[in-house]
């Protein structure tokens, strides 16, 4: 098992060149179902996930080349309709195969997800839209056995709760059903900005996109032809570099952005007195005389992203002050809270509520866990600042959405390791 190796306080400067969006590829893998031609994806970031879906597209019988970034994908030989348990286990997403395999064939079987290390993250919005659109739908031996053999009918859904997957699935599944689907209390997320971007260029009517409310009319079963696309960057790993240049309070520009989808991150460091230039594709953190505390409450895009809460509190160990967290989103997300009082953090837990006292120049390098993505991000960075030596272990955590991410540090003057153990 590998393990990455840090030793704090090294200065931080120059430019790092950010990934493409994890989270944004994904769905766009999964979108390549309804499609009858081949594609190519450029802008793919190399990640494990990744990896992970394009091997359950080759599960399913599609075919894929991927050379560096790019990927061509064609699914056109599809012949299985079921995503089995040792795929799914590995990887949550890959319930997003369930809205296009069920709109094209008629038919989907997908493994149950289970449980996540950040909490429960429930499909029974995913299946409420799908049943609205007429499919039938049973769990049997573990797993979402659903059938629509008339095709999917266009309707209204409304959502209870924001939900990224499940707005993706529907979004996905009403492209290829008969007449129009509205979707109420859609996500708004870029990652679905550009699904729906993706699909609308191969011809689907879809209004309101980047709206709480979508309308999509469906091709009534008839496979799209979709254009060759790049991937949109990455925010939350743009995210991570922006808190690593904070923590160290120092100036680095983050390049391959769009300063629009960090904008409530950008937000964020500017009330922690850091000042954040911008242009058309970068920005750039500028060292401050006093890192400020901050409040911060996650929820749903365009607010303060979840996936970035764990950076932040890493950054606020540093602040003159105390800073507040509250996680509204998922109820078990401070499993690093831990970790980081191993390294010296003064950190207290009320519920959903994280107190942080900031103690600047006080964490001292130790041996870590890291328990999920983004909570590995936030070991990196608080170790960035440690004194002496920082060994993070479990980083498997860490290969599935972040590229090269010790190549990366290492550009900007930071001393990452990767060793196995």
């Amino acid at each position: 098992m590998e393990y990455l190796k840090i030793l704090g306080e090294n200065k931080l400067s120059g430019e790092v060149c950010i990934s493409g969006a994890k989270n944004a590829a994904l769905p766009l893998i999964a979108c390549t179902i309804l499609a009858k031609n081949e594609i190519t994806m450029g802008n793919l970031p190399n990640v494990v996930d990744i990896n992970t879906f394009l091997k359950l597209i080759d599960k399913l019988g599609g075919t894929y080349t991927k050379d560096g970034h790019s990927a061509k994908i064609s699914t056109a030989s599809i012949d299985k309709t079921t995503a089995t348990y040792d795929i799914v286990k590995t990887m949550r997403a890959s319930i997003l195969v369930l809205g296009p395999i069920l709109a094209r064939f008629g038919h989907c079987e997908v493994s149950l997800p289970g449980g996540c290390a950040i909490g429960q993250r429930p499909v029974d919005l995913h299946l409420k839209a799908l049943e609205a659109m007429g499919a039938e739908i049973i769990i049997n031996h573990g797993y979402i056995e659903a059938r629509a053999p008339k095709g999917l009918k266009g309707a209204k859904i409304v959502f209870d709760k924001v939900t990224v997957g499940g707005t993706e699935n529907t979004v996905m599944a009403a492209a290829l059903a008969h007449g129009e689907t509205t979707i109420i209390n859609a996500a708004k997320e870029p990652e679905i900005v550009q699904l729906c971007e993706v699909i609308a260029s191969a011809g689907v009517k879809i209004e309101g996109i980047g709206t709480s409310t979508l309308k999509i009319t469906g091709t009534n079963k008839e496979l799209l032809d979709i254009k060759d696309f790049d991937v949109i960057p990455d925010r939350i790993e743009a995210g991570t570099y922006m808190c690593a240049a904070a923590i160290r309070n120092e100036k680095v520009k983050i390049n391959n952005v769009i300063p629009l989808h960090l904008d409530a991150i950008t937000s964020k460091l500017e009330e922690m007195n850091f000042e954040v230039l911008q242009d058309k594709t970068s920005v750039t953190i500028l060292p401050t005389n006093e890192i400020k505390p901050v409040n911060i409450i996650t929820t749903e895009y365009p607010g303060f992203p979840t996936d970035m809460q764990a950076q932040f509190m890493a950054l606020a160990t540093q602040a003159n002050g105390t800073s507040t967290i509250d996680e509204r989103l998922f109820e078990n997300r401070f499993m690093h809270v831990s970790e980081l009082l191993r390294l010296g953090a003064d950190i207290h837990l009320n519920g959903n509520t994280a107190t942080i006292n900031g103690k600047s120049g006080t964490l001292n390098g130790t041996d870590v866990m890291a328990t999920d993505l983004r909570a590995s991000s936030a070991l990196v960075l608080a170790a960035l600042v440690a004194k002496g030596e920082t060994n993070i272990h479990r980083i498997y955590h860490l290969d599935r959405g972040y590229e090269d991410l010790e190549g990366k540090f290492a550009k900007i003057g930071a001393n990452v390791k990767r060793f196995t153990e």
